[in-house]
């Protein structure tokens, strides 16, 4: 009988969903070696393998089967996705062009050594854009953004993503999004075109339009716009939240409850920086890895107080994610305080922190980057985080995240959406 590797319950599907991955015509008890790989956009390739032992039966079922080394070991049906790494240091794996999907060539190869007997091979086919989802580029007054809109007529749920300070229209978050049914702008709004990549100052009404563009489109329900950041971009989130009519629902993900590193300017007001020193950045002697956790005043400090987002004003509700071992920013001791401030105030907000997991939370699946280039600042910076734990938390943090939006901005929620 021929060995086949099969992905169940198709060889196609979106980039955050799970699959069944299954070895059929070993041996008995046969020792195998299972090997992932990808090549991203730009053509790095990223592997991961893992050594196995077929079952009595002559079958391998990731969804029992123990891994007994390699990238990682146990029962991880998901594992040969999440420990993807290239041979390149300090790679992450991103999607920049989400209308082709990511290939993985999923291989088994006979016993645990130098993998020189390929048995049997076969593609999962990984998308970050469900079929029928439209994308479209929006460059109307200042806005530089992407729109992507659910197939049908809607209405859907609307919600703007932003990313940090790296920069850039980052589109793989927002295409996944509405892939389950959220209309979504993915807004850029330092380094991209002629954006600046270190901008002097942010201006509170570029969002604000982006806001209006988002509340005129026919699929967009008329229940309140979503906001979701990461990182500089979840403090966005929450300024958005407090001083733009319409924002219901805002989700922070590694954030911090006031302003950092560019002054934000509304209608009468300006929220400056928290008050930071790059000298004190923690710079490895042999590695030049940057770690940044310490560059902020304290923020405890009543000094720093005039640079906090008054998200009290706000009438939106919150939902805070941070890691424990984020090694870039104290997003959880920065998240507890935002969360504490909001209770004293009355406000309930939705907090989870994560054991193991480091800064870039990203949708479950894409494997954990501890390091890699900022892409304004040029350094290596540390991200931390636990390879397994960080894979965990960002499953729990992708249904945490939806059901969130669901809740609150949709007026009459699917029971198969919580």
């Amino acid at each position: 009988m021929a060995v086949q590797v099969v992905v169940l319950p198709s060889p196609r599907c979106l980039f955050d969903e799970p699959v069944q991955i299954r070895v059929t015509g070993l041996l008995p008890q046969q020792a195998v070696t299972l090997r992932a790989s990808l090549l991203d956009d730009s053509g790095e390739l990223f592997q991961a393998h893992a050594h196995y032992r077929a079952e009595s039966s002559g079958e391998l079922d990731l969804s029992r089967s123990p891994a007994r080394g390699g990238s990682y070991s146990g029962v991880e049906p998901m594992g040969l996705l999440w420990s993807l790494q290239s041979k390149t240091p300090y790679k992450r794996l991103a999607k920049r062009n989400v209308l082709t999907p990511f290939y993985v060539d999923l291989e088994v190869y006979e016993g645990h050594g130098n993998m020189s007997r390929l048995l049997g091979k076969c593609t999962n086919e990984r998308w970050f854009l469900g079929e029928g989802v439209k994308r479209i580029s929006v460059r109307e007054g200042q806005l530089k953004a992407t729109l992507f809109l659910p197939p049908g007529p809607g209405p859907f749920p609307g919600l703007i993503d932003l990313y940090g300070s790296g920069g850039g229209l980052i589109e793989y978050r927002a295409s996944l999004l509405a892939s389950r049914g959220f209309v979504t702008l993915a807004l850029a709004y330092m380094a991209f075109e002629d954006l600046p990549p270190r901008p002097e100052i942010l201006e509170l009404g570029y969002f604000e339009e982006a806001v209006k563009f988002l509340q005129k489109q026919q699929q967009v329900k008329d229940t309140g716009i979503g906001v979701l950041g990461l990182s500089k971009g979840a403090d966005l989130a929450l300024s958005m939240a407090t001083f733009i009519p319409g924002i219901k629902a805002a989700v922070s993900i590694s954030g911090s409850g006031f302003n950092s590193f560019i002054p934000l300017r509304g209608d009468g007001f300006t929220i400056p920086p928290h008050p930071f020193d790059l000298g004190r950045m923690k710079i490895s002697d042999e590695s030049g890895l940057v770690d940044f956790s310490d560059v902020l005043d304290d923020h405890r400090d009543p000094a720093t107080w005039n640079c906090r987002i008054p998200m009290e004003r706000s009438l939106a509700k919150f939902l805070f994610l941070s890691g424990l071992d984020d090694r870039n920013w104290k997003s959880d001791l920065y998240c507890q305080d935002a969360v504490q401030r909001l209770q004293c105030y009355g406000r309930q907000a939705e907090f989870c922190s994560y054991s193991g997991a480091g800064h870039l939370l990203e949708p479950p699946y894409l494997p954990l980057c501890q390091v890699s280039i900022h892409r304004v600042l040029g350094m290596l910076v540390l991200w931390g985080g636990q390879w397994k734990e960080h894979a965990r938390a960002q499953e729990d943090a992708w249904r945490r995240i939806q059901a969130f939006f669901w809740q609150h901005l949709d007026s009459d929620i699917p029971s198969s959406k919580l």
